[in-house]
């Protein structure tokens, strides 16, 4: 389980295919951060939560983690080398919660449809697939990329924006979100991990068992 508050950028050094399909990346970080891991720990790695296989701090820190053939699947195929991505540790009993529970399992990919470029706070378009879009609420929580944000407006019926479609939505990012996450690089077009809030998903699914009887 993560919170969404990144804790610094990364960057993919290695990506190699392993004879079993899955996907292997050495992800280069700062010593505090690699020091802090142990083999077998989960760590988001820009939205998506994956497993540390092996780590190293010498000349620098780094740690390997292995994407399954499904996970390659579902999530926006920036698995190479010199991707920066978001990285936030697990977290830990007792530690501070500053975002929403994050899980790290991404739900679909969304595209960039529109920036607006605002002095002191930056509006951003999305695009979700068309099955999240009642998992998104205006004032509600989503995950972009690991980064924990909350919903502006969203589209279609009942929307704050109902001209818009319904999958669509916006977030507001400040200038520290902007630098200290990969978020402030994204350009109309990009693709982003979009994991969608968890209390919506169980909603959602009571809601669909009741309306055919099973609830």
């Amino acid at each position: 389980m993560f919170t969404g508050i990144v804790e610094e950028i990364g960057s993919i050094t290695n990506a190699q295919k392993q004879p079993s399909g899955a996907l292997g990346l050495t992800i280069s970080a700062s010593i505090p951060f690699v020091n802090a891991l142990h083999v077998g720990d989960s760590v988001s790695v820009s939205g998506c939560c994956l497993t540390v296989v092996d780590r190293a701090t010498v000349s620098g820190g780094s740690f390997r983690v292995e994407l399954v053939e499904e996970t390659q699947r579902l999530t926006v195929p920036r698995w190479f080398a010199g991707s920066d991505v978001n990285l936030e540790q697990a977290m830990r009993a007792g530690g501070a919660f500053g975002g929403h529970f994050v899980s790290g399992h991404v739900d679909g990919v969304a595209e960039v449809v529109g920036i607006d470029l605002t002095p002191g706070s930056s509006a951003l378009r999305f695009r979700a697939p068309r099955r999240l879009a009642g998992q998104l609420v205006s004032k509600g929580s989503v995950t972009i990329d690991g980064v924990s944000l909350t919903v502006v407006d969203v589209g279609g019926p009942g929307g704050s924006q109902p001209d818009w479609p319904a999958a669509d939505f916006s977030v507001a990012l400040i200038p520290h979100t902007l630098a200290a996450t990969t978020l402030g690089a994204l350009r109309s077009g990009d693709s982003v991990n979009l994991e969608t809030d968890l209390i919506a998903k169980h909603v959602e699914r009571v809601l669909a068992l009741r309306e055919t009887g099973h609830g």
